[in-house]
């Protein structure tokens, strides 16, 4: 199914693309044509990136593609949204170690045009402030990819997070340490407190917006985020505010939307 959704909430109207999907494999192949198809339509794309087990399936089908010939990676750039505060890039739990395994060593992206934010870095506000020099020195975001958290953030931008807000160290929600806690043993208390985030300001600079979302654990954070009164204490509700953002679900997560018919083949 696919669906104009429109929301007429200030400071402006705005039309979302949703396409809900028959299951999860559907929707993440969905996303992955999308992502092709920008990386495929522009000289030098340049991608926002996301983490996350659903995103692992995205990645997968992007490095297939790859695989078979039909995509290339070389003159693609890439931002992600965030890092853990004092977790070494090599760390098994780093999200450098997620991108170099999912995705960067698996394509032809060139060194050092894959970037993630160092959490590592001995000032955090000057790593961020370089953070948003060097996606606006790349020509800003063409497609930024974007998951949502248990407490409705987007990157890690918990509550309460400014519409305006830009990259900078946050304080993890215990609710998203606990949402991450697997890579760490699955002991909450081991997940880093801190982390460097885009800002949901950043996130809305990108010329496009692609959420993706499935599972029925989402269901009621998407309701919250697309349909209750916009609120910096569900940063995933500003996708709202922006002119070119598709959403892509699959049933169970868009369960409590009320949106019925035909199904995305």
């Amino acid at each position: 199914m696919t669906a104009r959704f429109r929301s007429t909430l200030q400071p402006r109207e705005t039309d979302m693309n949703i396409i809900i999907a028959p299951d999860p494999a559907h929707a993440v192949e969905k996303a992955a044509a999308i992502v092709a198809d920008e990386i495929r339509s522009h000289a030098r794309p340049v991608l926002g990136l996301a983490t996350g087990r659903t995103m692992e399936s995205l990645y997968a089908r992007l490095v297939t593609r790859y695989r078979d010939g039909t995509l290339d990676f070389s003159s693609t750039t890439s931002f992600n949204l965030d890092e853990y505060v004092g977790i070494p890039a090599a760390a098994p739990q780093s999200y450098h170690t997620y991108m170099h395994r999912h995705l960067f060593d698996q394509v032809n992206m060139r060194p050092g045009h894959g970037h993630v934010p160092n959490g590592m870095a001995p000032d955090l506000n000057a790593e961020c402030a370089a953070y948003e020099d060097l996606i606006r020195a790349s020509g800003g975001i063409d497609l930024q990819l974007l998951g949502i958290g248990e407490t409705g953030h987007i990157g890690f931008n918990e509550p309460p997070s400014a519409f305006d807000t830009r990259t900078r160290p946050v304080i993890l929600d215990p609710v998203t340490r606990q949402q991450n806690a697997e890579m760490f043993g699955n002991d909450a208390d081991a997940v880093p407190e801190r982390a460097l985030t885009m800002g949901v300001g950043t996130i809305l600079d990108a010329r496009r917006l692609l959420l993706l979302a499935v599972g029925s654990s989402k269901a009621a954070i998407i309701r919250k985020a697309l349909l209750d009164p916009m609120t910096p204490d569900i940063s995933a509700s500003a996708i709202r505010l922006h002119r070119d953002c598709t959403i892509i679900m699959d049933e169970a997560a868009a369960a409590e939307l009320g949106l019925e018919g035909s199904r995305l083949p």
